[in-house]
């Protein structure tokens, strides 16, 4: 087999073979030194069918600065300047954003707590500091009210909940769900809107027996809660925003897909050095078990 090779290189240049092989010859050369080939560039052509082909399977969430980082994730150089020229010259740009509406119901009597969180949207560990929010959704068989909870330490929705009514076991449901799936100390942080729903006693009821601190919103401020107000924003911008949904259940389906399988295992998240949510938090826990065994 050596003395083929060595025949094969009197016969074929090392520019042609590599050619052959489909490999680059800086690729060839860095492998000869002990380290990994590295995957061809890709010519225009390769490169647009593949940004059109990740483009289709994420609903057009992404601009080009996300675009690159896909591209880089599955294993191809990618430049920003060349990435964004083929997307402007095809016309390939995320979904247009719009601005968020609220929808928080904060006229009425019932007792309200301080905001404990005062902005604090970076907690050092994952299930200390949770923050919920809802949003409207309509269908052609009417209104759907779609209530979350947030991890802000790596802003995973770790639970929701999706009811044709904005009352108060929407919100009891989605809590009850993040409970189950994460199932925290005492002494969590929950931080929401001044909502009827999160002030209700059913609700205030629930934090209790979960061992739960409560936070609230400022009156008639919003930025309070931003990362929830965000996640909304994001969630209509790629998913609802001049698209029809007949039924409830579509819509159910949709949200389900979105959150289940695109948002917390796949999307790139800018807060978290553009990485999915599960990715981040998974890389924590990897760091933190090293750390244990260091000591």
């Amino acid at each position: 087999m050596k003395y083929a090779w060595i025949d094969k290189q009197r016969e074929f240049s090392l520019a042609e073979m590599c050619t052959i092989l489909d490999v680059s010859v800086s690729g060839y050369r860095s492998w000869k030194r002990g380290g990994k080939p590295d995957r061809k560039r890709l010519t225009d052509t390769q490169m647009l069918t593949l940004i059109q082909s990740i483009h289709a399977e994420l609903k057009g969430i992404y601009g080009s600065p996300r675009m690159v980082r896909e591209l880089r994730d599955r294993g191809f150089p990618a430049s920003k300047k060349r990435v964004e020229r083929l997307m402007r010259e095809n016309g390939i740009r995320a979904r247009h954003k719009r601005r968020y509406k609220v929808t928080t119901d904060s006229k009425h009597n019932l007792p309200i707590a301080p905001n404990l969180l005062d902005r604090n949207f970076s907690p050092a560990a994952p299930n200390q500091v949770w923050a919920s929010d809802i949003t409207y959704l309509w269908t052609d068989e009417g209104w759907l009210y779609l209530a979350i909870v947030l991890d802000l330490f790596n802003r995973e929705v770790v639970g929701w909940s999706l009811k044709p009514r904005m009352t108060a076991d929407i919100v009891t449901d989605a809590l009850t769900m993040a409970w189950f799936r994460k199932k925290p100390a005492a002494g969590l942080m929950h931080h929401s809107d001044r909502g009827s729903q999160y002030a209700s006693k059913e609700f205030q009821r629930k934090l209790k027996k979960y061992g739960m601190i409560c936070s609230m919103n400022r009156k008639g401020n919003c930025w309070d809660n931003a990362p929830t107000e965000s996640w909304f924003n994001s969630f209509k911008n790629e998913r609802v925003h001049g698209l029809r949904y007949e039924t409830r259940a579509e819509m159910a389906a949709m949200s389900f897909e979105y959150i289940e399988v695109l948002y917390n295992r796949k999307r790139q998240h800018s807060t978290l050095g553009y990485k999915s949510p599960m990715r981040f938090l998974n890389d924590w826990l990897i760091t933190q078990q090293k750390k244990k065994l260091i000591a």
